[in-house]
């Protein structure tokens, strides 16, 4: 009897092998750089089209739809934070049912729709108000015409919510990301990819904003539409080179389940040896495709949701996973929770950055911006010098500071992705500093002008006073955005990638959306006559104190941060290479004598092989 027991199990594990054997080599087909010019030409053709949509159009809601500055600028922060949360829906959706690659596929599609509409109404003169080149007394938009603005930002918000948290954890997939494979590289997957999105980015600031500000909105939306359309056909047209992982299914609903099975076994006591508690790499093996989270002494109370009874023992090769959980999905659910103190300091920063797109363009128009006698920078495309400091900064980091650092840390990649993320914090807070200095002085030139007020009156100080806080916002997004990006992706389980990618939108949402809140009180109540942020004149207000005021906040948050990465423990995972046979023959007495001290059903115990 047990030698056919033992014989189908033999059988069993070949045809498992044979599965894996196979799965391995499809990866192998599958993947790697050949898929690149595919994906990325997706993806640099939808930032470029996002860019260029976005970047310009504080622009477009205060002088084509004629709203006053603050409720423009609180309609494109709530819009972007809308757009910034949708992910966190498109992420789940991705890794419980559909995958990644047609999430994209149809957040693209409905991008597109919203990019079309907006692009309609800069066509037809029904859906905007009467040009008002004066900029007083101007009629805003009609409740219809406002109806047909949100449509748009509404699509375009859905649409995001399929792209954003799939298209770089998408990307990442066609690579081996194994902490051995990332090691042996001699280049950061995270940093090109941020490189490339740069590139994208500079090209709208620079060719789709100029366009918009003197050939016309029509072209100026008419091209990015243009451009995600073309977005979507080059990532469908490389459909049969890609990997696809399969969604192991929903993430959230293993995480309710670890903490119900925990809140069930509250009771019982967890053994000391953390080889007793319940894994099952056969019913792991589709969320733990590039090894298994090993077990960590941190939140131990949710320990008890992997302590087998008796009752669990008979059915311990598919348990009720509402009453036992396993260590990787235990651990899963330890990842999540340790990741979310770090996490949540990058929405302050997102609050720092959010006037970026709207006080700073508005600052930058009523300085002189002259190249030369014919020739006016754009005001938002003064963002390109923060592009092109990215970008500079990426190679640099690349080439110089990671090898210089890795010197005096024996880090392969010179830094932690926390220690990064700490200096962008630390950088963020002198560009904020200087933001509101640089502010001083161009009201101190006004007021020596008599231009105070005077909202359309161009001020003789050079735009190019604003270029040292672009540069810093710049420097700090080499070292605090990617660092955020590799953090959540490296530290997040394999399967929740998708969602841990939202989570960084999520925090770019939540910090729109703080920013809006910032914004409306202390327009609201630093009164009538010295408002801080006022509606039409901005020389007449005090930006440098909202300013400060951000500066302070920026500073408590890098408090913060410092609190939570020093007490941060970095996941332990298994990497499995080949499986020793000497240790599965010995796994294999150990269950039977197990199973023979038992005589009740089949419990499998976990043995750690870390390579």
């Amino acid at each position: 009897m047990e030698m056919a027991v033992d014989e189908r199990n033999m059988a069993g594990n070949g045809k498992e092998k044979e599965e894996e054997e196979k799965e391995d080599g499809k990866r192998k087909k599958l993947g790697g750089v050949k898929t690149m010019p595919f994906i990325l030409a997706n993806e640099i053709c939808d930032k470029f089209a996002a860019t260029g949509f976005y970047a310009n159009m504080i622009t477009y809601l205060t002088q084509q739809l004629n709203l006053p500055l603050v409720k423009a600028s609180n309609t494109l922060t709530n819009f972007g934070g809308t757009g910034s949360f949708t992910p966190l829906i498109g992420a789940l959706i991705a890794d419980s049912y559909a995958g990644r690659y047609w999430t994209i596929i149809g957040g693209s599609i409905i991008y597109e729709l919203g990019m079309i509409s907006l692009t309609m109404s800069a066509i037809l003169p029904s859906l905007r108000p009467p040009p008002c080149p004066s900029q007083v007394n101007c009629k805003e938009a009609s409740n219809s015409q406002l109806w047909v603005l949100y449509m748009s930002l509404i699509l375009t918000s859905i649409g995001s919510g399929g792209i954003r948290p799939c298209v770089v954890t998408f990307a990442a997939d066609q690579f081996d990301m194994t902490k051995s494979a990332v090691g042996s590289r001699s280049w950061n997957f995270f940093n090109w990819y941020y490189f490339c999105m740069g590139v994208a980015t500079l090209t709208a600031l620079t060719v789709v904003v100029y366009i918009q500000d003197n050939v016309g909105w029509v072209w100026g939306l008419g091209i990015p539409t243009l451009g995600m359309a073309l977005s979507i056909v080059a990532f469908i047209f490389g459909s049969s080179l890609y990997y696809k992982l399969k969604p192991g299914g929903s993430p959230l609903l293993r995480l309710v389940q670890v903490i119900v099975a925990a809140v069930k076994n509250r009771k019982e006591v967890v053994p000391e040896d953390p080889s007793l508690l319940y894994q099952n790499k056969e019913l792991d093996a589709a969320i733990s495709v590039n090894g298994r989270l090993l077990h960590t002494d941190q939140f131990k109370w949710f320990d008890k949701a992997a302590i087998v009874k008796n009752d669990d023992e008979k059915d311990s090769k598919s348990p009720n996973l509402w009453r036992l959980a396993t260590v990787h999905r235990i651990e899963e659910l330890k990842s999540i929770i340790r990741m979310l103190p770090v996490w949540s300091a990058g929405i302050l920063l997102v609050t720092a950055s959010s006037h970026l797109h709207s006080f700073v363009i508005q600052q930058a128009r009523s300085m002189d911006r002259h190249l030369s006698h014919s020739f006016e920078i754009p005001p938002a495309s003064l963002s390109i010098f923060s592009i092109l400091t990215m970008l500079t900064g990426l190679v640099l980091y690349e080439r110089l500071f990671v090898p210089f650092a890795r010197r005096f840390t024996g880090n392969p990649s010179g830094i932690t992705c926390l220690q990064r993320m700490g200096i962008g914090f630390f950088i963020n807070i002198i560009a904020t500093v200087v933001s509101a200095l640089v502010e001083v002085k161009r009201k101190q030139v006004a007021a020596h002008y008599n231009l105070l007020d005077s909202p359309k009156a161009t001020i003789p100080i050079s735009v190019f006073w604003l270029l040292p806080q672009y540069i810093l916002h710049g420097i700090a997004e080499v070292f605090m955005s990617v660092g955020h990006m590799e953090f959540l992706y490296d530290q997040s389980p394999e399967t929740m990638r998708s969602t841990a990618a939202a989570l960084y939108s999520l925090a770019i949402s939540m910090g729109n959306y703080i920013g809006t809140l910032i914004v409306s009180l202390v327009h609201k109540y630093t009164g009538q006559t010295n408002n801080w942020l006022p509606d039409r004149n901005l020389n007449r207000g005090k930006l440098d104190n909202y300013y400060w005021l951000v500066t302070g906040i920026q500073v408590i948050n890098l408090v913060y941060y410092v609190i939570c990465a020093w007490f941060y423990t970095y996941k332990p995972l298994e990497e499995v290479k080949e499986e020793d046979a000497e240790v599965a023959a010995e796994d294999e007495i150990q269950h039977k004598r197990l199973n023979d001290a038992k005589g009740n059903g089949e419990l499998e115990l976990g043995r750690n092989v870390i390579v």
